[in-house]
């Protein structure tokens, strides 16, 4: 067998065994392109009509928040802008539990619950993580998948790849006649639209891989040249002194101080120690709808004194090279990098690479059926 022919073969079983995987990673990946946009258009319980009063601490949202859930753990608070309502976040693992409780800043008013595990895009999540199965089975195939998918784009590039350099123009544009047969338009719309889409889909896949494997994240990390930890930690508190109980007074203070020090920060998502030994976790977000140029901050629960972060969650302006591109792995991976025309090639590469299966499975149909018919019909 040439080496043509076992590539062909390889891309043929590659794709029929992962088709149906990568089309719904792939259509669901186009549906969560535009999230917050969609979402902006019905979240008007989010703004309230700033007053000349001061706004709930951080100790006070929490208890306020937790009549609503007192059953669950306060996993953060959420502080904007002072026309914004304080949104109070619930996280249990075991067994699972995620909802916001969105407060008035100035009365203390519930506004709104919101279930981060039910509704559409949650619907659309779970599909494309781990395609509506359980969490364990579903990640696993989802992750294997994406794996065969970029040995996939590799051999369907050796397979465009022309022998002869004049026939590279019809190997990228579409020449269709009122005579040309529908096998011939489904050959072009999987080899040419895969030639147009590979580069950019092989960067989905590769982000993507990023967030399912962490061991493919560390060798990542560790080939740009990146000299820390790539995983987010906590650090334990500075200070020896322990109370009964956890402090709020110093979350309170510290919010204020931060306000003050980060007045262009579009938010501060205060996280309240979970023991007597953690230290307070802050992430400061400084653009709106990125991630990876936030600052992450520790402080001592006791002391208010800053704890270095020995990880790549970190303040921004102290990351290296290696530390910024790990970080903007998901913001690569949704197009929000690069704003709404980020987004939108995002989106589009998203269809057309779920496109991709659908004309793979018909070519290879069309020449099953093609074979079959010519050994049933009668000699001549």
């Amino acid at each position: 067998m040439s080496f043509k022919k076992f590539t062909f073969q390889l891309h043929k079983i590659l794709g029929l065994a992962t088709g149906v995987v990568v089309f719904i990673v792939a259509i669901t990946g186009c549906c969560w392109a535009f999230k917050e946009e969609i979402e902006s258009l019905y979240d008007d319980y989010k703004k309230v009509v700033p007053q000349n009063e001061p706004i709930l601490t951080p100790s006070e949202a929490k208890e306020i928040a937790l009549k609503t859930f007192p059953d669950n753990l306060v996993h953060g608070t959420i502080y904007k802008k002072y026309d914004d309502a304080i949104e109070v976040i619930f996280y249990d693992a075991e067994p699972e539990f995620y909802q916001s409780v969105f407060l008035n800043p100035y009365s203390g008013q519930v506004i709104q619950i919101d279930d981060h595990l039910s509704g559409f895009f949650t619907f659309i999540l779970k599909g494309h993580m781990r395609l509506w199965l359980p969490k364990t089975i579903g990640e696993q195939v989802v992750g294997i998948s994406i794996i065969l998918f970029v040995v996939i784009i590799i051999s369907g590039f050796i397979l465009w790849l022309p022998k002869k350099r004049k026939n590279l123009k019809q190997r990228i544009t579409f020449k269709w006649k009122k005579t040309t047969r529908w096998k011939r338009k489904n050959f072009d719309l999987h080899s040419i639209v895969g030639f147009y889409v590979c580069s950019l889909a092989l960067i989905l896949a590769f982000t993507g891989l990023m967030m399912s494997y962490n061991w493919f994240q560390k060798t990542v990390y560790l080939t740009l040249g990146g000299d820390k930890n790539p995983t987010f930690l906590i650090p334990e508190n500075v200070s020896k002194h322990t109370t009964d109980t956890i402090s709020n007074l110093p979350i309170d203070i510290l919010l204020e101080k931060l306000k003050k020090e980060k007045r262009n920060a579009k938010s501060f998502e205060i996280h309240y120690p979970y023991t007597k030994s953690q230290a307070i976790y802050v992430e400061v977000s400084n653009s709106k709808g990125l991630y990876y140029d936030s600052d992450f901050l520790f402080f001592d629960q006791n002391t208010l004194k800053a704890i270095p972060s020995e990880t790549i969650y970190g303040e921004y302006k102290n990351t290296k090279v290696a530390d910024k591109i790990l970080r903007m792995n998901y913001d690569i991976h949704i197009g929000a990098i690069g704003g709404i025309i980020g987004e939108i090639i995002a989106f589009l590469i998203s269809l057309l690479t779920a496109s991709l299966p659908v004309t793979g499975i018909l070519l290879w149909y069309g020449r099953h059926y093609k074979k079959k018919k010519t050994i049933e019909s009668p000699k001549a």
